[in-house]
C-alpha cells in the first residue's frame, strides 16, 4: 500500500512539474511583453525588465545610422510618457539553443514599425541584447 501511495504521489509530483514548465518560447513570450506593455503604457521600469543592461539599438533616422544604449536611450525618452494608442503583435520567434531572435510590429494607425530583437538566455533569462527596427 504504501508502495503504491509514494507510486501515486511522485506520478502526480512528476505530472505537475514537468507541466508547469514554460517553453523558450513561453519565456521570450513573457520578455516580449515587457518591452510591448511597458512602451504601450508609458511604463520604463516595465519595458526596462525585457533588457539586458548592456543592450543596444541601432537604427537610421534622416538617413543616418544610429546606435544607442537601450535603457538610458527609454529611460530619457519616456520621462513623461503617456499611453500609447497602438497594437502590438509578435509575428515570429526563432529560437536555436541559448539565442533567439524575434519579430515584432507596433501599430500606429496607418503607420506599422518592424523590431527585430536579438535575445539571449543568460543566467536562466531571456533578455533582449539587441534591437533594430524600421518603419514600413
Amino acid at each position: 500500500m504504501r508502495k503504491l501511495i509514494f507510486t501515486l504521489v511522485l506520478t502526480v509530483f512528476i505530472y505537475n512539474f514537468s507541466y508547469s514548465q514554460k517553453s523558450d518560447k513561453e519565456l521570450i513570450k513573457e520578455t516580449l511583453s515587457f518591452y510591448m506593455d511597458g512602451g504601450t503604457n508609458g511604463d520604463f521600469e516595465t519595458l526596462k525588465k525585457a533588457f539586458h543592461e548592456n543592450a543596444t539599438m541601432k537604427f537610421i533616422r534622416n538617413g543616418e545610422y544610429k546606435a544607442v544604449k537601450v535603457i538610458p536611450y527609454f529611460k530619457e525618452g519616456m520621462k513623461n510618457a503617456k499611453k500609447q494608442n497602438r497594437k502590438t503583435r509578435i509575428t515570429n520567434i526563432d529560437v536555436t539553443g541559448h539565442a533567439a531572435n524575434a519579430r515584432i510590429e507596433l501599430i500606429y494607425g496607418s503607420s506599422v514599425y518592424v523590431d527585430y530583437m536579438n535575445l539571449l538566455k543568460i543566467e536562466g533569462k531571456w533578455q533582449i541584447v539587441g534591437k533594430i527596427f524600421s518603419k514600413q
